[in-house]
């Protein structure tokens, strides 16, 4: 949709199928990449009015086969459309050696400390962006719906939960370095920071149950110690997703002491 502004927005209307909860997902968990770093589309509260939805005969949601229903008017969320600037090619799938070329890949081990914390029951999504004749493509990180089990708003954690289809994009973990500065940033983030985002939420998105956003927030709180534990597991379940991750080890100096290598 167009905006006010003149930019492209993808929006998000409060009766998708997904649930109501799902646009304050989107909106919480897409700042907090935001916060530590991870490239993103800007994201805002967008308001639709009762008019252009009556004027617009493609603003429905269809429910099921021959089933369709009217948008809701009133505030949702959006995001910017990556391919706002002008000349940019943007695609949602790369075969494997642009997939390599990509100029930010590294980014992909940050997302999933974030998605290990939000408790993200999706695939990772991403989108891939580039100017024409700039060469490499750069990756941003779309669809935060269902960081915090989507609707239910827990954390059933499994470790191969919010992790990219495929393993390429790891393929530059080698230790808990590769996941700097991401995830010291999410061990760190201050509690002001977590709220100051909750507040930006419209209380319609979660049925003004306040309690409930402030315990999703007091979870995450607590969530922040427990994300290195999480990755572990993805890093060992079958996917096998870090093969050149690095054990340090135990070496023997001359003097027959022992240190860490």
């Amino acid at each position: 949709m167009v905006g006010a502004d003149s930019h492209l927005w993808v929006v998000k209307f409060q009766n998708n199928p997904q649930g109501l909860r799902v646009l304050a997902n989107e909106l919480i968990a897409t700042r907090l990449a935001e916060a530590i770093g991870l490239p993103v589309p800007v994201t805002d509260v967008v308001e639709v009015t009762e008019w252009l939805i009556e004027n617009t005969g493609d603003l429905y949601v269809e429910r099921a086969v021959g089933r369709r229903e009217r948008c809701r008017a009133g505030l949702q969320f959006g995001c910017q459309y990556v391919g706002n600037e002008l000349a940019r090619h943007v695609v949602d799938y790369l075969p494997e050696q642009a997939l390599r070329e990509v100029k930010n890949l590294s980014t992909f081990a940050g997302v999933l400390a974030l998605d290990k914390w939000t408790g993200n029951c999706n695939g990772r999504q991403a989108v891939f962006s580039r100017k024409v004749r700039e060469r490499g493509y750069r990756a941003t990180f779309i669809d935060q719906g269902f960081c915090f089990n989507a609707d239910a708003w827990d954390f059933p954690d499994a470790a191969k939960r919010g992790v990219y289809g495929r393993n390429l994009v790891y393929d530059g973990v080698t230790g808990w370095e590769s996941f700097e500065p991401w995830l010291s940033r999410i061990e760190a983030i201050k509690a002001e920071t977590l709220w100051s985002i909750a507040d930006a939420v419209p209380p319609e998105w979660y049925d003004g149950q306040t309690s409930s956003l402030e315990g999703l927030m007091e979870e995450l709180l607590r969530r922040r110690a427990g994300v290195r534990e999480l990755i572990e597991a993805f890093r060992e379940s079958d996917r096998r997703p870090f093969g050149r991750w690095r054990d340090r080890a135990l070496t023997a100096e001359p003097t027959g002491a022992w240190s860490v290598g």
